[in-house]
C-alpha cells in the first residue's frame, strides 16, 4: 500500500461553491480565505502557467493533500477534470472529492437525513444514509440567492431606484443580506403597511427599502413570481424525501438541516418548516436543524473529514493516479 508520508502536510479544504469559493486548512474551524467564484480561461495559457507557478509553488513545503468539494449529481466527467488539474496542473500530492451535502451533515455530527443546501447558484436536496447520498433521490432547482437578488433589484427599480452595473448588483446583494426576511404569511404582510428600512448607500445617500425586503426573498418558495415553472424549497425538500426509501422517511424528516447562504434569511427556519408540514404525513415529526455556522458548514465538515486518521487511507494518491487514471478518482469518490 502507498506509504501515508503524503499526508505528513496538513490537507487543505477547498469549497468549491456556485458564488463563494472557501479555502483553508484541515482542523481550522473556519475558512481562511473566501472569494467570489468567477469562471474565465487565461487568454496565454504557457505565460500564466508559468507565471502562476513561480509565483505559488515554493518547494516541497507546498506539496498539501487537497480535498476538493463537488455539487450532487456533478457529471463523471467534471470529476475527472478536476483531478488532472489538480495533479498535473498543480502537483498535489494527494486528492480527495467529496459531495457538498455530505460534508454538511458531517458538520452537525450526523450521517443520516436530508441536506437543503441553497448557494448563490443552485439549490439541492440530498438524502444521505450513513454518509452515503441516495443519487435517485436528489433534487435539483436552479432557484437559489443570486435569483434573489435580481428580483430584488426588480422590485428596487419599480420603487424608483435603478442599478445596473455589476458594482452596483454587489450593493443589491448586501442590501439582501441586511435587509430581507422571509415572511411566515406573506398575504398578511402585503395587507399591512411594512416597516421601511433604511440602508446608506456607498454614495451617503439613503434608500428606504419597504415591501421588497420580504418579497424578494418569497422567490425562494414561490419562483413563479418571475415567470419560473420550477418547484419551491419546500416542495424540493418534500419531494426528495418522498423519492426515499418508505422505511426512511420519518428519520429523514426528523432530520433536516440547512446549509449555504441563502438559508441564513431571517425567518427562513420557520417558514421552511411551516410549508413542510403541509406537505408532509400529519403523524410525521419535523425537525429541522439550522446551524449558526451553516454559511460554512460544508467546508467545516471537509476540515473534519480531513483531519480524521482514519481517513488517510481514502486519499487517491498522486502515485495511484499515474497508475489507474480517473478510475482511481472514481474508485475511492462516492
Amino acid at each position: 500500500m502507498e506509504s501515508y508520508d503524503i499526508i505528513a502536510n496538513q490537507p487543505v479544504v477547498i469549497d468549491n461553491g456556485s458564488g463563494v469559493i472557501k479555502a483553508g486548512f484541515a482542523g481550522d474551524q473556519i475558512p481562511k480565505y473566501c472569494f467570489p467564484n468567477y469562471v474565465g480561461r487565461p487568454k496565454h495559457m504557457r505565460v500564466m502557467a508559468g507565471a502562476l507557478e513561480g509565483d505559488l509553488f515554493m518547494g516541497p513545503k507546498a506539496e498539501h493533500p487537497v480535498l476538493l468539494t463537488e455539487a450532487p449529481l456533478n457529471p463523471s466527467k467534471n470529476r475527472e477534470k478536476a483531478a488532472e488539474v489538480f495533479f498535473e496542473t498543480f502537483n498535489v500530492p494527494a486528492l480527495f472529492i467529496s459531495m457538498q451535502a455530505v460534508l454538511s451533515l458531517y458538520a452537525t455530527g450526523r450521517t443520516t437525513g436530508v441536506v437543503l443546501d441553497s448557494g448563490d447558484g443552485v439549490t439541492h436536496a440530498v438524502p444521505i444514509y450513513e454518509g452515503f447520498a441516495m443519487p435517485h433521490s436528489i433534487m435539483r432547482v436552479d432557484i437559489a440567492g443570486r435569483d434573489v437578488s435580481r428580483y430584488l433589484r426588480l422590485l428596487l427599480r419599480k420603487e424608483g431606484v435603478d442599478f445596473h452595473t455589476s458594482a452596483e448588483f454587489e450593493v443589491v446583494r448586501t442590501i439582501k443580506e441586511r435587509a430581507c426576511y422571509l415572511s411566515i404569511n406573506p398575504q398578511k404582510d402585503e395587507a399591512l403597511e411594512t416597516e421601511k428600512v433604511q440602508y446608506t448607500l456607498p454614495d451617503g445617500s439613503i434608500l428606504d427599502v419597504g415591501p421588497a425586503r420580504f418579497r424578494a426573498p418569497e422567490l425562494l418558495f414561490q419562483p413563479d413570481l418571475v415567470g419560473d415553472e420550477s418547484e419551491g424549497l419546500h416542495e424540493v425538500l418534500a419531494f426528495a424525501i418522498h423519492k426515499s426509501d418508505l422505511d426512511l422517511r420519518r428519520t429523514l424528516f426528523a432530520n433536516i438541516v440547512l446549509s449555504g447562504g441563502s438559508t441564513l434569511f431571517k425567518g427562513f427556519g420557520d417558514r421552511l418548516l411551516s410549508e413542510v408540514k403541509k406537505l408532509a404525513p400529519k403523524d410525521v415529526k419535523i425537525k429541522i436543524s439550522a446551524p449558526q455556522e451553516r454559511l460554512y458548514s460544508t467546508w467545516i465538515g471537509g476540515s473534519i473529514l480531513a483531519s480524521l486518521d482514519t481517513f488517510k487511507k481514502m486519499w487517491v494518491s498522486k502515485k495511484e493516479y499515474e497508475e489507474d487514471g480517473a478510475r482511481a478518482i472514481h474508485r475511492k469518490t462516492f
